[in-house]
């Protein structure tokens, strides 16, 4: 993760998820334990084909269907969200203990920019005004491209 992205002290995305599974009313396994673990070993977007096949080259044995029923979870317990949805893949990234920060995704090679602006809380305040929202978070991302692949363009024209 960039450093815009920077970890905070507090409890472990561990405990944090004990936590939402025990007032939910749902189990704590060692499955889950195992892909959480392998979510958050790594600072990288990610879908679930890629940490899947990852898993399984580490020899961890778990099921596709495991992490699809996990992914919901942990966005509900807010230590991961939705970043952006690419080649018929939802792309996530961890998010608890980090600061918020928007992305700039290249078009034509998936780059990905990460960037934080002081002026996205102004625009939060000046929305919650106009609209009378109470504003839970946002998600920007600007699709573009990237200047290696301006060269790469400008090169083949």
């Amino acid at each position: 993760m960039s450093t815009n992205g920077k970890k905070k002290e507090g409890p472990s995305e561990l405990d944090i998820f004990r936590d939402f599974l025990k007032r939910h009313g749902m189990r704590y396994t060692p499955e889950r334990e195992t892909i959480i673990k392998e979510i958050f070993a790594t600072h990288e977007h990610f879908d679930v084909d890629s940490l899947y096949i990852s898993m399984r080259q580490k020899g961890l044995r778990v099921s596709k269907a495991s992490i699809y029923r996990l992914i919901p979870l942990l966005i509900q317990a807010n230590l991961i969200e939705e970043v952006f949805f690419e080649k018929g893949q939802m792309h996530y990234e961890h998010t608890y203990g980090h600061e918020h920060h928007c992305h700039l995704r290249c078009q034509q090679c998936s780059k990905i920019e990460e960037f934080s602006d002081h002026r996205m809380a102004q625009i939060e305040e000046e929305l919650t005004k106009r609209f009378n929202y109470k504003i839970l978070r946002h998600r920007l991302e600007v699709i573009g491209l990237c200047s290696d692949c301006q060269k790469k363009a400008q090169a083949e024209s």
